[in-house]
């Protein structure tokens, strides 16, 4: 079953490869959250601020991240393949190694 996770405070959480694939985790507060290695394939992360998580190593693939706040996040190795980055804040993000095709 997937996850409702919408509005949820998860700041600095150690979400280390956990399964949120498909979930929605809409307007989450996922700051400094640890999550290295997750499985967020479609995930709904709309409005969600991901400001400097540790995200290597997660497939973000087919995740809708329109409007998400991704400031300072290092995207280096990350799955975004399909992702949806519409709005997206992605100052000082580091995309020189993502996955975008």
């Amino acid at each position: 079953q997937e996850a409702n996770l919408q509005e949820a405070d998860l700041r600095e959480s150690d979400l280390q490869e956990v399964d949120l694939s498909g979930g929605n985790l809409s307007d989450a507060d996922l700051r400094l959250a640890n999550l290295n290695g997750a499985d967020l394939r479609r995930a709904d992360l709309r409005r969600a601020d991901l400001r400097l998580a540790n995200l290597n190593g997660a497939d973000l693939s087919d995740a809708d991240l329109r409007g998400a706040d991704l400031q300072e996040v290092d995207l280096n190795g990350v799955n975004l393949r399909v992702a949806n980055l519409n709005g997206a804040n992605l100052r000082v993000t580091d995309l020189r190694l993502a996955n975008l095709n």
